[in-house]
């Protein structure tokens, strides 16, 4: 039983609650959404199709929860490593915002989502199943054309964080 953070809508813990409970109420809880970039591009996630929401739709590198008596970089860490094998990203938090989205199987999604971004150059991704059944490098110009042709393709938090990521990546270009 995995429990995750709950917290009011300032992100001050209020409690814990195990994560499926969370997502059926729903109660606003701490999570995270990490953006890994290569140079122009930035690896997306197809989600595996079993998971109770949003599977089969496109997302961010990794998102997931900070689990309740593990601190929130462990938390990262952990998680980064669980789904994509990936180890010493140096993760760096660039805003944060509250999203509320109802699926059709009843579970909500209602979140103080912490977005990180860090910067990898593997190539090889070694995916978790269980997670994710496709990982991919895509430019950040084919990324905005998708997302502006094809919003029903990607996760409703993703549609949300996506464009402000690249924004200030592109702003870091300038």
């Amino acid at each position: 039983m995995e429990n995750i953070i709950l917290v009011d809508i300032n992100d001050n813990e209020i409690g814990h609650m195990e994560k499926l409970k969370a997502h059926k109420k729903p109660i606003l809880h701490r999570a995270f959404s990490v953006f890994i970039i290569n140079k122009n591009k930035m690896l997306i996630q197809k989600r595996a199709l079993k998971k109770y929401h949003s599977g089969g739709l496109w997302a961010n590198a990794c998102c997931s929860h900070q689990r309740y008596n593990i601190s929130f970089e462990q938390s990262v860490k952990d998680r980064l490593y669980f789904e994509l094998g990936l180890k010493n990203l140096k993760c760096k938090e660039i805003f944060s915002f509250i999203y509320m989205s109802k699926f059709q199987n009843g579970y909500y999604e209602y979140e103080y989502d912490h977005v990180l971004i860090a910067s990898c150059n593997t190539k090889q991704i070694n995916f978790n199943l269980d997670e994710i059944c496709k990982t991919k490098w895509i430019s950040i110009k084919k990324l905005k054309q998708k997302l502006q042709k094809n919003p029903t393709k990607f996760a409703p938090w993703f549609l949300i964080s996506a464009p402000k990521v690249i924004n200030y990546i592109e702003s870091k270009k300038a």
